[in-house]
């Protein structure tokens, strides 16, 4: 800008308003460009310039729908937090109950916000249950790690979507029960319980995950102690971590930028499986950096009190830390689900299971398929 006198448009997932006006207040750039933001929220500007900036659905830079899809696998765009890319931008809203019908939501998270807000949004009394105090489910967690902060920003554009709803009625601190669910009515229950991590029955394993004093344990293991971690002096500290996908990523993250010597172990011929290129690219480049000592082809045999029993080609190996942590993914949580089937079965009651809850998977699919209960209200003649 200084050197040549033009105009300059600056970009760069510019996500905040203030942020943006500072920018061009402090002079640094003339334009603002954005590209992610838009695909997340078409109406960024104009909350903004309404005054709807709780109503703003940040981008929250995960890359798997917009560079991941077309750039990573050639295929259209979607994203993560706005279902509306390949539904039609707020298609929903134009659509209305035309009798009255009760939604009972069982959980909390992304999937189960998503589903309730759009029930009610096109009419429905919707009731959501949460047996933690708090909404947001495994995003609000993930997002205390500091690299993923910007996940919460999404819970928070739900929770604030979900208050201008006076049809919708949320209950936390409430664990579902079926007599609870039957109280009310229900036309639709729409299960969204979730996942919880995948612990199979490795020697050592359970005895240690996540138990007091116990330096093994799981990615909850470490979210639920962050506040001791982020105190913690960690240079030079070995830290293992099993598995070497999504979240074991994470975790390697966290403790290699802390200072910490990380060894990842994972069975498969490489780390990182599943995941879009754009955020794959950023963890190869960390662990290269960071010099990581990354195993794979290696399996788990056996956790002890400072380490991890490994093979490899037939080989056992010792691999010793100071903190372990077991990171073999999630798996789905549904323990209403084949209650709720077997209690409103002959019913004109219809039964939903959406989200972690069927299978553990990201965000988007979750958020999609909360989103698809006006498929479920068409199916019962509601719309």
């Amino acid at each position: 800008k200084e050197k040549f006198n033009k105009p300059v448009i600056t970009s760069g997932n510019i996500r905040n308003p203030e942020v943006a006006e500072k920018i061009l207040a402090e002079g640094h750039a003339d334009l603002l460009a954005m590209g992610r933001g838009l695909i997340a929220d078409p109406e960024w500007v104009n909350k903004v310039r309404s005054g709807r900036e709780d109503e703003l659905r940040k981008c929250i830079s995960c890359n798997i729908g917009c560079a991941g899809h077309r750039i990573g696998i050639n295929r259209p765009v979607r994203c993560t937090i706005n279902p509306e890319v390949i539904l039609g931008e707020e298609a929903h809203t134009s659509m209305k109950v035309n009798k009255p019908v009760n939604v009972v939501v069982i959980g909390g998270g992304t999937a189960g916000l998503e589903a309730a807000c759009t029930a009610a949004e096109v009419g429905c009394t919707t009731f959501l249950f949460e047996a933690k105090p708090y909404l947001g489910g495994l995003a609000r967690e993930i997002a205390k790690l500091p690299a993923k902060d910007r996940i919460n920003d999404f819970p928070n554009y739900l929770i604030n979507r979900a208050k201008k709803l006076r049809n919708l009625y949320i209950f936390t601190n409430t664990t579902a029960t079926m007599e609870a669910i039957e109280n009310l009515k229900p036309d639709v229950v729409v299960n969204a319980t979730g996942s919880t991590p995948l612990l199979p029955p490795i020697t050592g394993l359970h005895d240690r995950v996540d138990k007091e004093d116990s330096k093994v344990l799981s990615i909850f293991g470490l979210i639920n102690n962050i506040e001791k971690f982020n105190e913690m002096d960690l240079e030079g500290k070995k830290i293992g971590v099993i598995g070497g996908g999504a979240v074991g990523l994470d975790v390697v993250e966290y403790f290699a930028h802390k200072g910490a010597h990380v060894t990842i172990v994972e069975r498969m011929p490489a780390v990182g499986n599943g995941m879009d290129i754009i955020t794959k690219l950023d963890f190869m480049t960390m662990l290269k950096k960071k010099e990581v000592d990354v195993r794979v082809e290696t399996s788990l045999l056996e956790i002890k009190d400072s380490s991890f029993i490994v093979n490899k080609d037939g080989v056992d190996e010792e691999i010793s830390f100071d903190y372990g942590f077991v990171c073999l993914g999630m798996r789905a949580y549904s323990p209403l689900m084949a209650s709720l089937q077997e209690n409103f079965a002959g019913t004109n009651v219809e039964v939903v299971n959406i989200g972690d809850s069927v299978r553990a998977r990201r965000i988007i699919e979750g958020v999609e398929e909360g989103r698809h209960i006006t498929d479920t209200l068409k199916r019962i003649g509601a719309l």
